[in-house]
This record gives structure tokens, C-alpha cells and sequence, in this order.
């Protein structure tokens, strides 16, 4: 398989929040966010992979600052790492009021896509190639919260038998 570039699977979605977004507080509802995040993830992953993907796993969500109704969420991901048949994609959450024009960060989030193929199976998807010294940084760090992940999961098991 040829390697992609993180240039190919980059993505922005963006939804103008209304009434049903809304929390009591008067804020978008975290879920809310997170579901767009996952559609964002989901489009850079497909780029990437060129077939259907799911989500396996999400880590390190932080609400930075909250998002208010009448906002426009834009929602940028793109692939940091690529393993057998797993892709990690990083999701940029910001918010903007539209008369002002001012976004800010809301959130960030990686989010961990499998390819599947015509059966529902996990398959093999393109290599990632990096040409930018932020990409490298990127792909660095998702193989270190990989890691982290691996080891948790280890670290679980033992403790279970």
C-alpha cells in the first residue's frame, strides 16, 4: 500500500448551534461536542483508510472554555499515526460568535478509528507519511499515548487474575 499524507485526511466540519444543543446551563451539551468530534475523526480516518471506519476508543477530552448557543463550532481533524488497522486522528474543537469573528479553542480530543472491511472486519490501511516537523511531533506523541494505553490495558488484566 502507497503511504498517505496527513495533508490528505485533513477535515473540518462545522455546525451552527442552536436551541437543541443546549444544556440547562445554557451551554452546548460535552456530548454534543464529542458526536461532532467523532463525525470530524470519522471523515479524516475515511480519507485516510479509503473504506468505512468505527470508533474504537477516545482519549484526554478537556473542555477548555464553554460553548454558548448561536456559536459556530468548526471542528478540524486530521491523522496523527497509523498502525496495522487502526488510525488516531486529532480532533481541534473551536467556537466563534459569528458577529465578532473571534474563535477560540474549546476542546481537543484523539480519537482512535478502525477500518473495516466489506465483511466488518478490521483490515490493513496506508501507511502515514509526515512531511512537516509538526506532523512528526504529532505522530511522536500518539505513539506515546498508544503506549499508554497498551500498558493500561496490561496493567488491568493482571489485576484481574
Amino acid at each position: 500500500m502507497e503511504p498517505k499524507p496527513v495533508e490528505a485526511s485533513r477535515s473540518v466540519l462545522v455546525h451552527w448551534t442552536g436551541v437543541t444543543d443546549i444544556n440547562s446551563a445554557g451551554f452546548v451539551h460535552g456530548g454534543t461536542v464529542l458526536k461532532l468530534a467523532d463525525e470530524a475523526a470519522a471523515l479524516a480516518a475515511i480519507r485516510h483508510a479509503g473504506r468505512r471506519v468505527v470508533t474504537a476508543g477516545l482519549d484526554r477530552v478537556a473542555f477548555v472554555v464553554p460553548i454558548e448557543q448561536g456559536e459556530l463550532i468548526t471542528l478540524s481533524s486530521s491523522v496523527n499515526a497509523v498502525w496495522r488497522t487502526s488510525i488516531e486522528v486529532g480532533v481541534r474543537v473551536t467556537a466563534e460568535r459569528p458577529r465578532l469573528g473571534e474563535p477560540r479553542h474549546t476542546n481537543s480530543a484523539y480519537f482512535t478509528m478502525v477500518a473495516l472491511d466489506q465483511d466488518g472486519r478490521p483490515c490493513p490501511v496506508p501507511p502515514l507519511l509526515t512531511q512537516t516537523e509538526e506532523e512528526r511531533r504529532r505522530e511522536r506523541e500518539a505513539q506515546v499515548r498508544r503506549r499508554n494505553r497498551l500498558t493500561e490495558r496490561e496493567d488491568l488484566l493482571r489485576h484481574r487474575s
